[in-house]
């Protein structure tokens, strides 16, 4: 039972992490529009970035992720069916109702990487300069 959990809760790692990437994109480019500041935030830009290069670099490799590896160790040692299908090929399957072919999917991962990467460059972060720390800390009594 708890091996089915810990795979359960691998699954929704899984879906998180995901959802930043997405989400993460289209709330950079709202945000850009819209000058919200806190979408040039370094720390969420560069984690955002790295997030998306792992997967391409998976794909590049053909490396599994190690998230869906030890949900299907954690689901054989539970005694559920193990299913060899990647994470997203049933993410995909379950939110389209349809499967789609290897190539459209790993297009989706390169299609990302090179729209976050190039917001990157285009929108970079806003790093904080060292005079700045110095005008804040005197302007405090």
């Amino acid at each position: 039972m708890w091996y089915a959990l810990a795979a359960d809760a691998l699954v929704g790692l899984h879906i998180l992490y995901v959802a930043y990437i997405v989400a993460g994109l289209i709330l950079i480019l709202v945000g850009l529009r819209r000058k919200w500041n806190w979408v040039r935030n370094p720390w969420f830009r560069l984690t955002h970035l790295v997030a998306i290069l792992i997967v391409v670099y998976e794909l590049i490799v053909k490396a599994n992720c190690p998230l869906t590896t030890w949900e299907m160790q954690l689901r054989g040692v539970a005694g559920q069916a193990v299913n060899q299908t990647t994470f997203m090929d049933r993410l995909l399957s379950f939110i389209l109702f349809a499967d789609l072919p290897r190539w459209f999917i790993n297009g989706l991962y390169f299609a990302f990487g090179l729209a976050i990467a190039l917001v990157f460059v285009f929108a970079p972060p806003r790093w904080k300069r060292a005079g700045e720390n110095e005008s804040i800390n005197q302007a405090t009594p």
